[in-house]
């Protein structure tokens, strides 16, 4: 009987190209929140949070992984696949269980290169990870782990982390607030409105006259009075 037919195990896409400096050098000037206040996507949701509290501003580019399951055998090869500066991000799939990545995963993650971590599901040696210095973003911790069983995944292809899309060679800003991912593209045109609008905003913080109520500063207490007025 002829076995039925299925799918390659594994895929692997084009590696994206390099994010420019001048960009990685500018999203280190911002933190999440300057993006929060003028976007309403790219925001990773709140159930992915810094581990332990160590969150350093993280940037870098996307190194895409879908892992499923109890299985990392993709990740362990998207690490040799990894360029210096890159952030992985991995989509588990919906599972929930197992930890992908702990100590031993990040010690040669941080060899070949890579700064930070975004996993939508669990670590695992979170002590020891932020001990090390190696920041990572996910859904808390979990005690058992992923082993090597040839199941299937793929590098280098969009996925879902957090409720948000990224694609490979993504932008990505962590920090103490949450994790954003964007096209290189859009990151240079945000990056250069939330330092614009930070610097306004300082500027407006020096000059703002003493005891005047921030609803008249704002304007939304004329807009609340006038409503009130017509009717």
């Amino acid at each position: 009987m002829n076995p039925l037919p299925r799918p390659k195990r594994y895929t692997i896409g084009k590696k994206p190209s390099s994010l420019p400096t001048g960009l990685i050098n500018k999203m280190n000037r911002l933190d999440t929140p300057m993006l929060g206040h003028i976007l309403y996507w790219g925001c990773m949701d709140r159930g992915i949070q810094a581990n332990k509290g160590f969150s350093p501003r993280t940037v870098g580019r996307a190194l895409t992984v879908q892992c499923p399951g109890p299985d990392s055998t993709i990740l362990h090869h998207a690490i040799e696949l990894a360029s210096p500066g890159d952030i992985l991000v991995i989509d588990r799939l919906g599972d929930d269980k197992y930890a992908c990545l702990g100590d031993g995963v990040a010690k040669a993650a941080s060899l070949s290169g890579i700064i930070g971590a975004i996993i939508d599901g669990p670590c695992t040696d979170s002590i020891e990870l932020a001990e090390m210095g190696f920041p990572v973003w996910c859904r808390g911790t979990a005690p058992v782990t992923t082993r090597l069983l040839n199941l299937a995944g793929r590098i280098h292809v969009p996925v879902s982390c957090g409720g948000v899309p990224v694609l490979p060679g993504n932008a990505i800003l962590a920090d103490s607030e949450g994790v954003y991912s964007l096209s290189p593209d859009e990151a240079d045109i945000v990056t250069e409105i939330a330092l614009t609008r930070a610097s306004i905003v300082e500027e407006r913080r020096k000059t703002r006259p003493p005891g005047v109520k921030l609803g008249r500063l704002t304007g939304a207490s004329e807009l609340v009075e006038s409503d009130l007025e017509q009717h």
